[in-house]
C-alpha cells in the first residue's frame, strides 16, 4: 500500500485534535495522544514500531519539560503561600503604578525571554501575573497576554536562545549584530502588540480560574507581614541568573582554549546552570522563604506541594502529548513535504522577496511540527543554499533571520507546548486560547514582518 501524502496526514491529525476538543469536549491530553497514534499509523514506518515511538517522543517530551514544570509549580505555591508573590507586585506597581502594571509584565517577558526558555520564563511570572490581578483587580487576560507576547518575541529573535544563535551562525551573522538587530524590530513590535492587546481585551473578560483541584489563590491574613524584597525575588532570580549565566559562559567559551578558565567556568555552569537543577535548588529557597514566613505545620506544607504538583501533573501529560504529536507530524515528513513547495518551483526572488519566503516557510513549519527552534533550524538551512550577497539582497541578511524568527512564532496552536502552557497555567479553555493566544502571537508576528521590511528599506545596514 502506497503510503499517504504528508498533507493528507496533517489534515488528518489537525482534524481529529480539534473535533475531540473542540466538538466532543474530550480532555486534551487524551485528544492529542489519540491524533499521535493516527498521525503514526499512517505515516510511514515498521508498522510494529508505530506505537512505541508515540510513547518514545511522549517520554523524551517529559525528560525535557517535567522537572522543570513540577519544580515551577511548587515555587508558584509558595510564593503565593508565603505572600512572596504579593510582595513583588507591591514593589511593581510601586515602580511603574497601578495604571501600568501589566506594562511591567511585559517588560519583564521581554527581557527575562532573552536568555532564557519562554516556558520557564512563564512559569516564573504567572505567580506575579495572578497576585497583581487579585490586587489590582485589572483584566487578567490582559496581563497575561503581555506577559506571553513579551517573552514570545525575544526568544524567536534575540540570542543567546538556541533559534536566534542558530540563525545567526547559518547565515554568518555576528552575533552582536543578531542582538542588535533583534531588538532594533522587537521593541517596536512589542510597543504595537501591547496597544493591540489592550484593544482585544477591552472587549473580553476572562475570569482568574483556580488552577487545580480545589485550590485558591490566597491572600494573606491582616496582619501578616509579607517577606523582604530579596526573600521573595530570590526564588525567581537564582534559577534566572544560573541558566542565564550558562547560556553567556558557553557562548564565550566556544572560542576559548581547553584548559582556559573560561572552559573550566563553562564545566562548573553546565551543571549550576542546567534548568532541572536551577528549579529544584529554585524550589527549596521558596519552600525555605515559606516556612520561615508562615510557619506552617507539616500536613499543611505537604498539602501545599501535593496540591501544586497534581497541577502540574497534568500541565506535563498534555504538554508531552503535544510533543509526541508534534514528532509525529516530522514522521510523516511534513516538514519535507513545505520545504518541497518551496524549492520544486525553483529559487524564491531576492530581496523584499525572500523576506516574504523565509516567513511564509517558518510559518507552515510551525504550524506543522509545533516547535519554533525547528521552524527556525529548517527555515535557514533552506534559505542559506541561496542567501545572496548583501549587495544583491539590498540589506544586511539580520532581516531574513527575523523575518524567519517572526514566522516561527505565527500559528501557535495545539501542536506547541506553548498553547498548552499558556492554557492550563493560566487557566484558559482550549477556545479561549486560540481565540486570545493564537490570534495575539499571529498578529504579533505579523506585525514584526511588517516592521521587519521597513527597517529593511530604510535602514538597510548594508
Amino acid at each position: 500500500m502506497a503510503p499517504l501524502p504528508p498533507f493528507v496526514i496533517l489534515a488528518a491529525g489537525i482534524l481529529i485534535v480539534v473535533g475531540l476538543i473542540v466538538v466532543f469536549r474530550m480532555n486534551a491530553f487524551i485528544s492529542l495522544i489519540v491524533a499521535s497514534v493516527a498521525v503514526s499509523l499512517l505515516a510511514p514506518g515498521e508498522f510494529s514500531a508505530k506505537i512505541g515511538r508515540v510513547a518514545e517522543a511522549f517520554g523524551g517530551t517529559v525528560g525535557k519539560i517535567g522537572i522543570v514544570i513540577a519544580m515551577a509549580a511548587v515555587v508558584g505555591a509558595c510564593l503565593i503561600e508565603s505572600g512572596a508573590a504579593d510582595r513583588i507586585v507591591r514593589f511593581f506597581v510601586g515602580l511603574f503604578g497601578e495604571k501600568r502594571c501589566e506594562i511591567s509584565l511585559m517588560s519583564s517577558g521581554f527581557l527575562l525571554s532573552i536568555p532564557v526558555f519562554f516556558d520557564t520564563v512563564f512559569y516564573l511570572l504567572l505567580p506575579l501575573a495572578r497576585s497583581m490581578h487579585r490586587q489590582t483587580k485589572k483584566n487578567y487576560l490582559l496581563m497575561v497576554l503581555c506577559m506571553g507576547a513579551g517573552a514570545s518575541i525575544t526568544h524567536s529573535l534575540v540570542p543567546p536562545t538556541p533559534g536566534p544563535l542558530i540563525l545567526a551562525n547559518t547565515f554568518g551573522i555576528d552575533i552582536g549584530t543578531m542582538i542588535l538587530g533583534g531588538l532594533l524590530v522587537s521593541v517596536p513590535t512589542a510597543f504595537v502588540i501591547y496597544f493591540f492587546i489592550r484593544h482585544v481585551t477591552g472587549r473580553v473578560r476572562i475570569p482568574m480560574r483556580p488552577l487545580g483541584q480545589g485550590e485558591s489563590d490566597p491572600v494573606p491574613a491582616p496582619g501578616q507581614k509579607p517577606p523582604g524584597l530579596f526573600a521573595s525575588l530570590l526564588p525567581i532570580l537564582y534559577p534566572l541568573l544560573a541558566i542565564s549565566g550558562r547560556t553567556v559562559i558557553s557562548t564565550l567559551a566556544s572560542d576559548a582554549g581547553a584548559g582556559s578558565a573560561l572552559k573550566r567556568a563553562e564545566s562548573c555552569t553546565s551543571v549550576l546552570g542546567d534548568a532541572n537543577l536551577a528549579m529544584m535548588v529554585s524550589a527549596a529557597i521558596a519552600l525555605a522563604v515559606l516556612v520561615r514566613q508562615r510557619k506552617p505545620g507539616r500536613e499543611q506544607l505537604k498539602s501545599i506541594i501535593e496540591n501544586s504538583l497534581m497541577s502540574a501533573g497534568m500541565i506535563i501529560l498534555i504538554t508531552s502529548a503535544g510533543g509526541a504529536f508534534g514528532e509525529m507530524l516530522k514522521t510523516a515528513q511534513v516538514g519535507a513535504a513545505v520545504q518541497g513547495l518551496f524549492m520544486e518551483g525553483g529559487r524564491p526572488a531576492g530581496g523584499m522577496g525572500l523576506l516574504f519566503t523565509g516567513f511564509l516557510i517558518a510559518f507552515l513549519l510551525k504550524f506543522a511540527q509545533g516547535s519554533s527552534t525547528v521552524s527556525m533550524i529548517t527555515t535557514s538551512a533552506m534559505l542559506a543554499t541561496f542567501l545572496p550577497t548583501k549587495e544583491a539582497l539590498g540589506f544586511h541578511p539580520v532581516y531574513v533571520a527575523a523575518a524567519i524568527g517572526f514566522g516561527a512564532q505565527c500559528g501557535n496552536w495545539m501542536n506547541d507546548s506553548g498553547f498548552w502552557i499558556f492554557a492550563k497555567m493560566g487557566g484558559f479553555t482550549e477556545v479561549e486560547t486560540l481565540k486570545s493566544w493564537t490570534v495575539t502571537v499571529s498578529v504579533m508576528a505579523v506585525i514584526g514582518l511588517l516592521i521587519t521590511l521597513l527597517f529593511a528599506t530604510w535602514i538597510p545596514l548594508a
